[in-house]
C-alpha cells in the first residue's frame, strides 16, 4: 500500500511539474507575440511535442496565411512520398544523321528532363561527349526538346514586377545557371564607360552600356536591369561608377532572370562547342526529338540534391521543377503544375485534413494564390515524423546558424544548431515551420506564421528565433 502510495504521488508531481512548464511555455510564447508588432498584423503559432506525442501551443492555427516558402514543406514532402529515392534528373544528348570522320551530317538534340540545378559546368560535360567522338563540324542544327512540360513559363500567380528577380524564374524543361545570368559592373577610365562582365560570357544577351566612369572620389550612383517591361534580354547598364578597381561586392553586381532559357541553354552550348573547336552549321531552334535519333550520352542529378536545394537554399525554380515531377509521374507528358498539385492534395488528404480547405498555386510559394494554415503545416510535419523518408526531410532542412536561409541566424544562442527549419518570405510575409531539438532531447515541430505587417523582416524574424530559443529550453 505504501508503495502504491509512492508511486501515485511521484506520478502526480510529475504531472504537476509538466504542467507547470506548459504554463511557464505559454506565457513565455503569449508574451512574444503579444507585442506591438501584432496590433496591425496576424500571427498562427502551433507546437507538438515528438516525442511526448503531445500538443504543447496553439494560436491561430486553422486561419489562412500565406505560407511563402513553407509552401516547400509540402512540395519536399510530396517528393519523398511519392518519388523514388533513386530517381535522377537526366539532361540527354541525342543526334540525328551519321557521323563520317570528324563531321556530324545531322542534327544534336538536346533533351530537356527538368533539372533545376544544371550548371555551365554540366555543359561543359555535354561538350566533352561531343568532342570525345572526335566531330569537329555539326552539318546541321541544335535543337532543345522540352516537350516533356508544358509551355507555362511562370507559376500561377507569380507577380509581373518581380521582374528580372531570379527568385522568379522563367521555367523551362531545359534549365541552366538558375535561368538567369550575373552581371558586374567596373570603373574603368575616368569620363568613359565603365566595363560590364557577364557571367557566364555569352552573346545571348544584348547589353545596353549607359555608365560613366566617375573619379574615385565621387561615390557610386548606378543601376542594373533587363528591359522586362519590353520583354527582352536586354542588360541596360545606367549611372555613374566609380574609377578603382573591381570589387567583388553586392553593390557592383546584379543576377537577372532571362526569358526562354532553353535558347539561353542552346546559345551557351553553341558558344561553348566553338571555345573547342566544333563549328555549327545550322541554326539553334526548339523541336520535339524523332524517333529514330541516336542516344548520345546524359548528365544526371539526384533528386535528394535537388531537395536539399530547395529547402536549404529556398530555391523556387528547383520546387517548381519538383511539382512538375511530380505531374510526369502521375499524369505523364506535357506535365503542368495543376497536375503536379494534385499529388500535394492527395499528400493532405493522406495526413488527415480537408484539401478543399486550402488554396495551392505552386510549388515554390512565390504565389500570394496559396493559403495554408499552421495547422495544416504541423500536421504535415507530424505526419513526415512518422515516415521512413523522415530523415531526408528532417536533413534538407536549413539547420540554425550553420546552412541555408538559416545560417546567419540564432547564432550564440542555445538555438544555434538545434532548428531545422523552413523559412518563407513574401512582402509583408514571415514563416518559419520544423523542428526543434529540446535541451533534454525532446524533438518538437513548430510552425510559426505571420503576415500582413509593413515593418522590416528582420522584425519578424527576430520574433520567430525568441520563439525557437523559448522552444529548446522548453521541460
Amino acid at each position: 500500500m505504501l508503495r502504491t502510495k509512492i508511486i501515485i504521488i511521484l506520478i502526480s508531481s510529475y504531472c504537476l511539474f509538466a504542467q507547470s512548464n506548459i504554463i511557464k511555455l505559454h506565457d513565455d510564447i503569449f508574451q512574444v507575440i503579444n507585442g506591438d508588432f501584432f496590433e496591425q498584423c496576424q500571427v498562427a503559432v502551433s507546437i507538438y511535442d515528438l516525442t511526448e506525442g503531445e500538443p504543447l501551443f496553439k494560436n491561430n492555427t486553422k486561419l489562412l496565411f500565406h505560407p511563402a516558402s513553407n509552401m516547400k514543406l509540402l512540395t519536399t514532402a510530396s517528393a519523398i512520398i511519392n518519388l523514388d529515392p533513386e530517381y535522377r534528373f537526366s539532361t540527354s544528348l541525342y543526334h540525328t544523321g551519321i557521323i563520317e570522320g570528324d563531321t556530324l551530317y545531322g542534327d544534336l538534340y538536346i533533351v530537356g528532363g527538368l533539372d533545376p540545378d544544371f550548371t555551365t559546368k554540366d555543359l561543359d560535360s555535354l561538350v566533352q561527349i561531343v568532342k570525345s567522338l572526335e566531330i569537329k563540324f555539326i552539318a546541321e542544327n541544335i535543337y532543345a526538346d522540352i516537350s516533356i512540360k508544358d509551355s507555362i513559363f511562370w507559376g500561377k500567380g507569380w507577380m509581373w514586377d518581380d521582374e528580372p528577380d531570379p527568385g522568379a524564374p522563367y521555367l523551362s524543361a531545359l534549365n541552366i545557371n538558375d535561368n538567369s545570368i550575373k552581371v558586374f559592373v567596373e570603373g574603368a577610365i575616368v569620363d568613359s564607360q565603365a566595363n560590364i562582365i557577364l557571367t557566364p560570357e555569352t552573346e545571348y544577351v544584348v547589353i545596353d552600356n549607359r555608365t560613366k566612369t566617375v573619379p574615385a572620389t565621387v561615390p557610386n550612383d548606378f543601376n542594373i536591369d533587363r528591359d522586362w517591361l519590353n520583354r527582352t534580354n536586354t542588360i541596360v547598364v545606367e549611372g555613374k561608377v566609380r574609377r578603382g578597381e573591381f570589387i567583388d561586392s553586392s553593390d557592383h553586381q546584379e543576377k537577372l532572370s532571362l526569358l526562354e532559357p532553353e535558347k539561353y541553354f542552346l546559345s551557351l552550348f553553341k558558344e561553348h562547342l566553338i571555345e573547342n573547336d566544333i563549328s555549327v552549321g545550322g541554326v539553334l531552334d526548339v523541336k520535339k526529338i524523332p524517333a529514330n535519333a541516336v542516344f548520345l550520352s546524359s548528365i544526371s542529378r539526384s533528386i535528394d540534391s535537388v531537395i536539399v536545394n530547395v529547402n536549404k537554399e529556398s530555391d523556387n525554380l528547383s520546387a517548381e521543377m519538383l511539382l512538375y515531377t511530380l505531374a510526369l509521374k502521375d499524369s505523364g507528358t506535357p506535365a503542368t503544375a495543376e497536375n503536379g498539385l494534385e499529388t500535394v492534395k492527395s499528400l493532405v488528404d493522406s495526413i488527415g485534413l480537408d484539401p478543399d480547405d486550402y488554396s495551392f498555386a505552386d510549388g515554390s510559394g512565390v504565389s500570394r494564390y496559396n493559403l495554408v494554415s499552421a495547422e495544416l503545416l504541423l500536421e504535415l510535419l507530424k505526419f513526415m515524423y512518422r515516415q521512413p523518408g523522415f530523415y531526408r526531410y528532417y536533413n534538407s532542412l536549413s539547420i540554425s546558424g550553420v546552412d541555408g536561409t538559416l545560417k546567419k541566424r540564432m547564432i550564440g544562442t542555445e538555438a544555434e544548431r538545434r532548428v531545422f527549419a523552413k523559412t518563407g518570405t513574401l512582402s509583408g510575409v514571415s514563416t518559419l515551420s520544423g523542428f526543434v531539438t529540446t535541451m533534454d532531447d525532446h524533438i518538437l515541430a513548430f510552425s510559426i506564421l505571420m503576415q500582413n505587417f509593413v515593418e522590416k523582416t528582420k522584425v519578424a524574424r527576430g520574433i520567430q528565433d525568441s520563439i525557437c530559443n523559448i522552444l529548446v529550453n522548453y521541460k
